[in-house]
């Protein structure tokens, strides 16, 4: 189901060929095509939407010999909403004229590496001709000869289209969706003042603003659907434990002040989630402008001060929402920031168009040394976690699916996009979170925080966006595992900060220099409080997304046999972290 408006993006595919008729078109028409088709194969078999819908492919009616097909060829495209353009071919082709030249759709060459024609010399010319027209196109060539008609797509190939299709159809998705930010800035986190210009020139998507008080009239007045609500009142008492009060006994709440709060913090999830999607049962109850919604593919909610000073805080919606499942079942994961940090819902909405699955929101709250927890615990750290570990923890939006009761084929544990995931597995995440009372000197309105620690060792991604003046934005990332600890060093780890919040301890893969010199220099080097954890090492395809938004990338510890940008990125530097600073400074947004 698309919950937003506007159609799915589909990915064009455009055989291009010689166009000399009289012998040498009609030899290489099937085999042109055929490759069309098998990369159509590839794609479709694949990969996936975030929603869970198959990714479509639209290949041109016709091989590609001139202008006139091209232009014939990107109608359809328009028509049939085409977001990304892969094309292909297995001999030469005339440069120029045979190109997509649409301004701002991420585009890819494949040329077929054979001796009986050049693909590869096409797609040499076709590079230089998108080079020196200002049109960033990644090229894609494998490493080894094939015969002609070989239509077996190498591996090194698969890896390329698979990775500029994930990233291309994430850039499609995002253009003209909405940002909602509710309330606005946060505790004075500059990722909460929130800037329309970067959402509109980067990601070519709106903000929309609305002030937290519409949230406190929609409660009062009731503007949300009741027979839901009482489904997911039934639901939360059946399946969500409530934890152990923390607070002081002076200051703890009574059950009638408690039972309201869960009352509260219920009708706030309904309702945030109604402000972003819509909800047609609005207007059956007379609200028609509300039922609207806002069109956000994500969201923030600012909270504190204002809002958690006053009423019961964002914690349990935030934490709901982002997971993968709710009272109306297993269901795609929404991305709803804490203190609104737009600039983490951003890497958040990434990694989410990328894999599909929910995503962790955190403070990289601290870097624990061997020595330190060796001091605190008596005990020494193994394992991953040998040479000291990152705590990840956060009042607001980590998703249930962190608690790691998900599984593999082989039992590993892992987090997974929405449509592989069980009731039994449902079941296990909420069995282990806790929904404690919020601590009230945080949290003067109440309200309830999730408490679980992350119990599996899982490949995740840490990401960022940071906005710098005299640059803009840039994206860090580090690649690593969340670790376990035994029960005892989790213990007093975990209860010398807020023992409401839930817990990932986090690893990055280091290689002894730089910002992953050692597991300090990585935190050393973050760029802000927060950091959005996607399951899996999806660090190559964060790069590649970020050159084709632009987005030049500060921090990383991906192999740089990996890294996939844009063919004309070669023509700035030999350094590839410079060049990519350059690249992204002379092109600029895609959509300014």
């Amino acid at each position: 189901m698309n919950r937003l408006i506007g159609r799915l993006p589909k990915v064009g595919i455009r055989p291009v060929i010689d166009g000399r008729e009289h012998g040498v078109r009609e030899s290489l028409e099937a085999q042109t095509m055929e490759l069309a088709k098998a990369a159509a194969r590839l794609i479709t078999e694949n990969l996936r939407m975030p929603n869970g819908e198959p990714v479509e492919c639209v290949i041109a009616d016709t091989t590609i010999g001139g202008v006139a097909e091209a232009a014939m060829c990107a109608d359809k495209f328009e028509r049939e909403g085409v977001g990304v353009s892969l094309t292909v071919t297995s001999c030469w082709c005339y440069g120029t004229e045979v190109m997509d030249t649409h301004p701002s759709m991420p585009k890819a060459v494949w040329g077929f590496n054979g001796t009986e024609r050049p693909g590869a010399v096409y797609l040499a010319a076709a590079l230089a001709g998108y080079a020196q027209k200002g049109l960033p196109a990644f090229g894609i060539y494998g490493r080894d000869v094939q015969d002609a008609g070989d239509l077996n797509i190498p591996e090194d190939v698969r890896e390329k289209i698979l990775r500029f299709v994930r990233a291309a159809l994430a850039v499609a998705t995002m253009k003209g969706k909405s940002y909602l930010s509710i309330g606005y800035a946060s505790m004075g986190i500059a990722g909460s003042m929130v800037n329309p210009d970067f959402f509109q020139d980067y990601l070519g998507m709106r903000t929309e603003f609305v002030d937290s008080t519409e949230v406190l009239r929609r409660i009062d007045q009731e503007i949300y659907d009741k027979e839901e609500y009482a489904k997911a009142m039934a639901w939360t008492k059946a399946h969500c434990i409530e934890g152990e009060d923390f607070n002081k006994p002076g200051v703890q709440a009574d059950r009638n002040r408690k039972d309201w709060e869960w009352e509260i913090v219920v009708k706030m999830t309904l309702i945030i989630r109604d402000m972003m999607i819509g909800n047609p049962r609005l207007k059956e109850a007379g609200f028609g402008e509300e039922s609207l919604g806002r069109n956000a593919i994500a969201a923030g909610f600012q909270g504190q001060r204002q809002w958690t000073d006053y009423y019961p805080n964002g914690d349990f919606s935030e934490a709901l929402l982002c997971s993968s499942f709710d009272w109306n079942g297993i269901r795609e994961a929404f991305i709803l920031a804490t203190e609104n940090d737009s600039l983490n819902a951003v890497p958040m909405l990434f990694g989410h168009l990328l894999s599909g699955t929910s995503q962790i929101f955190s403070d990289v709250r601290t870097y624990w040394s061997p020595e330190a927890v060796k001091r605190v615990t008596g005990q020494e750290l193994s394992g991953m976690a040998k040479d000291g570990i990152i705590h990840l923890i956060n009042s607001g939006a980590t998703t249930l699916d962190a608690t790691a009761q998900q599984r593999d084929k082989d039992g590993n544990p892992v987090m997974k996009p929405y449509w592989e995931i069980t009731e039994d597995e449902v079941k296990r995440c909420l069995e282990n979170t806790h929904f404690c009372p919020a601590n009230r000197e945080y949290f003067r309105g109440g309200g309830f925080s999730s408490q679980f620690k992350t119990a599996g060792e899982m490949p995740v991604t840490m990401s960022r966006i940071n906005l710098v003046k005299g640059v803009g934005p840039v994206l860090q990332l580090a690649e690593g595992h969340t670790v376990v600890l035994n029960d005892k060093v989790h213990n007093v780890l975990d209860r010398r900060t807020d023992p409401t919040w839930p817990t990932t301890w986090f690893v990055p893969r280091t290689n002894g220099s730089g910002a992953f010199k050692d597991v300090y220099a990585v935190m050393a080097n973050w760029g802000a409080n927060h950091g959005a954890i996607s399951y899996g090492h999806i660090g190559a395809d964060l790069i590649t997304l970020a050159s084709m938004l632009r987005i030049p990338v500060s921090m990383h510890n991906v192999c740089e046999d990996k890294i996939f940008r844009p063919a004309s990125w070669n023509a700035f530097g030999s350094n590839k972290e410079g060049a990519d600073y350059r690249a992204c400074a002379a092109y600029g947004p895609v959509y300014r």
